[in-house]
């Protein structure tokens, strides 16, 4: 936990509630020695939820409005990660998310220029594949007065001179292509992004059941398949990369139910064009329930929807993080047989583990297997929450 001194600067800086409505990971504002999973599950469920719009039921996805904000939620993120290389096969793995959170249900009464009730953080993380390291890098700021914000049409979310922003402008989604730049101390991101499978809307067109109570759910569409090019930089190089990314997008105001502590999070990208998206949630026992589901795209982009018991995840190896001590599983198998697919999947770096605000683990993976008994291969991203 932070010490006191700093949560008292950032509670000041953004004019807080009495009582926060934290977002995802968002532990900040949390006192005594509670574990992280406990946090979590309070910052992304929780009592305090009077006032906030509810995820209670399917309804249509609206373009380009749902690419931009949703300020009547609770919690909301613009999600990327992706897996670059340059020309001579050094390879980087990326992460950039920009959260949004609402601090108060009721609106601003008195409005002026610095008042508001939306905080937004951004996380953005680099690996070095061949270098064996790990950047991270996180910020805060209020949104308003070009600080931090996001809007759909033109598409555009940025947070001080982080953003992803579309280079061209197309009425029915503003969307694609778009560009993604960062920089924080040494390093730097700088690509742009196209979409080549289409985009899901996982669940039911979009609404996505998390738990069994009433608005325990999310609205969560995703692009799980970009082509990424631009150019990074480490230190005093700059590389010229290409690659595969993936984006997500979902708000909610209640995600996690009670029994809940995280989530096991897969994005995977195979070497014949498909893609395959699985989650799971954990209970305070480490079991998964009922509410985990995955999703796999062709090459086609033809969308099989998975149920949580259609889906067979093994940990493998684990690693214990020296930083914080908690213990992560970072290699696995996969199985669906209904797909006929196997896959085996382990971090390529082991450290992948945020320890800013909250520790977590998101890391680049890679992929081996088979499906229909030939071989396959591939690439994706891991999500991590909730491990104590």
């Amino acid at each position: 936990m932070m010490r006191w001194r700093s949560r008292q600067w950032v509670i000041t800086l953004t004019i807080v509630a009495p009582v926060l409505a934290a977002a995802v990971y968002l532990v900040l504002f949390q006192t005594g020695d509670r574990p992280a999973s406990s946090a979590l599950t309070e910052a992304l469920g929780g009592d305090d939820l009077e006032g906030y719009a509810r995820v209670t039921g399917p309804r249509a996805l609206r373009f380009p409005e749902d690419h931009g904000p949703h300020p009547d939620y609770r919690n909301e993120w613009w999600y990327y990660t992706g897996q670059l290389s340059d020309e001579q096969g050094r390879e980087f793995g990326f992460q950039v998310t920009f959260f949004r959170i609402a601090l108060s249900p009721e609106p601003i009464r008195e409005p002026a220029p610095w008042r508001t009730r939306q905080l937004y953080m951004g996380h953005f993380a680099l690996t070095d594949i061949e270098g064996e390291r790990f950047y991270a890098f996180e910020r805060f700021a209020r949104g308003t007065d070009e600080l931090a914000g996001a809007q759909a049409d033109p598409y555009r979310v940025w947070l001080g001179g982080w953003q992803a922003q579309a280079l061209a402008h197309t009425p029915d989604e503003a969307l694609f292509p778009h560009r993604l730049s960062l920089a924080a101390d040494r390093v730097a991101l700088d690509v742009v992004l196209d979409d080549v499978l289409g985009r899901v809307a996982h669940g039911d067109n979009g609404y996505s059941r998390k738990g069994p109570g009433r608005g325990d759910a999310s609205m969560y569409y995703a692009y799980p398949r970009l082509q990424a090019e631009g150019q990074l930089r480490l230190g005093e190089k700059r590389y010229a990369v290409t690659g595969t990314a993936w984006m997500d997008r979902e708000w909610s105001t209640s995600v996690l139910a009670e029994h809940q502590v995280g989530w096991d999070w897969f994005a995977l990208q195979l070497d014949d064009g498909s893609a395959l998206m699985v989650y799971q949630l954990r209970d305070q026992a480490g079991r998964p329930d009922e509410f985990g589901y995955g999703a796999y795209l062709d090459a086609g982009g033809v969308v099989q929807q998975l149920a949580h018991d259609e889906v067979e995840l093994e940990v493998v190896r684990r690693w214990r993080s020296d930083e914080s001590g908690r213990r992560y599983p970072v290699a696995w198998r996969l199985a669906v047989p209904r797909l006929d697919l196997s896959l085996a999947i382990e971090a390529r770096l082991d450290h992948q583990e945020w320890t800013a605000t909250v520790p977590y683990w998101e890391g680049a993976v890679r992929i081996s297997g088979e499906r229909h008994g030939e071989t396959v291969s591939g690439r994706g991203y891991v999500e991590l929450t909730g491990y104590d």
